[in-house]
């Protein structure tokens, strides 16, 4: 398992009973997780003082409830920087396991970088890139980013992220975009990238009404955006939180479309995040990574 273990802003206090207890900088939230099957003791005392909490209805969603606690707020992370908020659906505009992931990016387009020379720019397309963790990380390390999301509220707060961090000036194109379309369009264009990302969700629609289902759509996908890795692509990243698809789903994925036409290696894990208080693991999901 890979586990986002550096952080000092952010903390998983205990979980319990479908619910986790967090730590956000010095804000304490409690909110749903599908992972969190077990019904343990709840000893740590912020099981009672959260300042909020995320109420899931029977009907579908659910509700905050808050107890002294700002509109926005920040925490940092390896000199990166998060604006946070309680978004409808339990969301706070981070997923702090991605770490993991953004410290693989860093260290991967670092090195790519290194060994190519800066002669030409590193370029890293990152698709559904929610509110940017992968590309400020990506950008900071030196890569020329296309962040793509469908949610203009996003790409908006991704933006903000990029600010907090120092990287406004950064070589980002900031793009409100269906996913799907982009990479058909880039296609035609000939453009390639040197670094791919995706963060792929379970179920989704598009602007023509097309559904989105990851197990149905996420090969020929993928056999799509596999068009776009330049002839000397470093590496390619896929993410996915959906319950039951396996690490080694992503892996065959990964060596089918990729390593069976490119070489290289692919490799995929649980990624993870420790609890304080049992000193265990609670996994986050799948990632699949290629590497050239």
């Amino acid at each position: 398992m890979w586990i986002a273990s550096e952080w000092k802003d952010y903390e998983v206090l205990d979980t319990s009973s479908g619910e986790k207890l967090e730590r956000w900088g010095d804000i304490i939230l409690i909110r749903p997780d599908p992972q969190v099957i077990w019904k343990t003791k709840r000893r740590h005392p912020g099981w009672k003082n959260a300042n909020g909490i995320y109420h899931r209805s029977s009907s579908g969603g659910g509700q905050w409830e808050f107890r002294n606690i700002p509109e926005i707020w920040s925490i940092g992370y390896h000199g990166l920087t998060f604006r946070l908020k309680p978004f409808r659906f339990k969301h706070t505009g981070l997923f702090p396991e991605q770490a993991v992931n953004w410290d693989w990016i860093s260290g991967q387009i670092r090195s790519s970088i290194e060994k190519r020379g800066k002669d030409r720019p590193f370029k890293v397309l990152n698709l559904f890139a929610y509110t940017g963790g992968a590309t400020i990380a990506a950008a900071a390390a030196g890569a020329h980013v296309t962040h793509v999301d469908a949610a203009k509220g996003m790409v908006t707060w991704a933006k903000e992220n990029a600010a907090a961090s120092g990287l406004e000036k950064a070589p980002i194109r900031w793009l409100v975009d269906d996913c799907g379309k982009f990479i058909e369009r880039e296609i035609r264009r000939g453009n390639t990238y040197d670094a791919i990302l995706m963060d792929p969700p379970s179920y989704g629609r598009g602007p023509g009404g097309e559904v989105w289902k990851l197990e149905d759509s996420l090969y020929p996908f993928l056999c799509r955006t596999a068009g776009l890795l330049s002839e000397d692509a470093s590496f390619f990243l896929i993410n996915s939180y959906t319950t039951g698809l396996a690490p080694s789903v992503l892996s065959y994925l990964l060596n089918t479309v990729i390593v069976s036409k490119r070489g290289g290696e692919a490799e995929a894990s649980e990624i993870g995040l420790p609890v304080t208080q049992t000193g265990l693991i609670l996994p986050c999901g799948s990632c699949g990574r290629w590497l050239a």
